[in-house]
């Protein structure tokens, strides 16, 4: 048996760093959770997910959108 360096494993370390860099929706929404919760984001939480989810390049319904800003508001909510 052979380790994943001798058979030409499709990632090495360095790619590996720049998938971790890589935001998703999901970490975005993390984010933005934990700024409300922390009171640095109080503006309309949908406007503040398009912006971010454009700045990383996400394309998402809007409808997509307002699901998840209610979800956040409900979470930091509860």
């Amino acid at each position: 048996m052979t380790d994943s360096a001798d058979t030409g494993a499709p990632f090495d370390d360095d790619s590996a760093e720049e998938v971790d860099g890589v935001e998703t929706a999901e970490s975005i929404a993390e984010d933005v959770k934990d700024e409300i919760r922390l009171g640095h984001v109080q503006d309309d939480v949908t406007h503040v997910l398009e912006e971010r989810f454009e700045e990383a390049g996400i394309d998402l319904r809007p409808e997509a959108v307002d699901d998840l800003a209610e979800e956040i508001e409900r979470d930091v909510s509860s």
